[in-house]
């Protein structure tokens, strides 16, 4: 079988770590790189081991399957070109930084029986894996995800940034309509907020409690459920966690056994699949929408109570 032609488009931080892994997965033919820079698109081309692209156009010819790891205001004009020239793209969260072109993107992807996947790459973590085999009906969630400042991703908020990752994971778990929402944030050294909290009450009773800053001396991305019958406590950076059930009167403690691997590889090997068998996504495009309308919804919250 003839393997995938991929790309990268936009070999930043974030995109050069998509170029590596591409080159790594065999199952794809790592073939070209386009941005916006020339030495950098030249540089990480010579790297590993694909051709730099001198425009989108000249990067189209050149793959079948793309990666779009550009600023998030510029998404849906990289995606929406790719897509319709017959490309299956994986795009870096968040998909757009508005639900109309993000609407228009999945239906762009449909209409043409394209892949289009989106990356929230916690749900490649293993650690989700173990979580969802105890999962049953969560009663109450919470969640933190603290990192320090950087400059990257300083054109929008913290709730764009990092809360959104939460909250796709949030919707997947709680199947039932939101609401409401209670949110607070404070802009510290960016424009936008960069640390933010939310509470969100779904219509069957469960309440999520989700914290996110980038202004942290210290890295945490962890996630806790209570449900009736366990507790269960997880952390995506270490890959851990531990569940509590109730055995009769006791409560009893175990480890969670996750097979550990790197959530992006993990993500990308499945793009590739995807885009080759037609199989979709774990993040399709209208489910990336869905979490970009409540992340929305809540940075215009913060923005009317500031």
């Amino acid at each position: 079988m003839k393997k995938l032609r991929v790309g990268v488009v936009g070999v930043g931080h974030i995109g050069s770590n998509h170029a590596r892994l591409y080159a790594e997965i065999p199952s794809a033919e790592f073939t070209a790189v386009y941005d916006v820079e020339p030495f950098r698109s030249r540089t990480i081309a010579s790297k590993f081991g694909a051709a730099p692209a001198k425009s989108l156009d000249d990067f189209s010819g050149m793959i079948d399957a793309a990666s779009v790891a550009t600023p998030t205001n510029t998404h849906y004009d990289v995606a929406r070109a790719l897509l319709a020239q017959g490309k299956h793209v994986l795009i870096e969260k968040p998909i757009t930084d508005n639900t109309a072109h993000a609407t228009e993107l999945a239906e762009l992807a449909a209409l043409n029986g394209l892949i289009l996947q989106v990356g929230h790459v916690e749900r490649f973590n293993p650690v989700l894996g173990a979580l969802e085999k105890h999962l049953t009906h969560p009663r109450f969630i919470e969640a933190h995800r603290l990192s320090p400042y950087t400059e990257r991703s300083a054109d929008i908020g913290v709730v764009l940034d990092l809360m959104i990752h939460d909250l796709e994971v949030i919707l997947n778990f709680v199947r039932s309509p939101l609401w409401s929402i209670d949110a607070v944030g404070v802009p510290v050294l960016s424009q936008s907020e960069d640390i933010a909290n939310a509470r969100l009450h779904f219509e069957d009773g469960c309440v999520a409690n989700v914290t996110a800053s980038r202004i942290s001396p210290e890295r945490m991305r962890k996630i806790r459920i209570f449900q009736e019958d366990a507790y269960l406590s997880l952390d995506y950076q270490n890959q851990s966690g531990e569940i509590y059930r109730r055995v009769g009167k006791q409560i009893w403690r175990d480890r969670a056994e996750i097979e550990h691997g790197e959530p992006l590889n993990l993500q990308l090997t499945s793009f590739i699949e995807c885009a080759s068998t037609g199989r979709q996504p774990r993040v399709s495009g209208s489910q990336a929408t869905a979490a970009l309308e409540l992340a929305v919804k809540i940075t215009k919250q913060i923005s009317s109570s500031g």
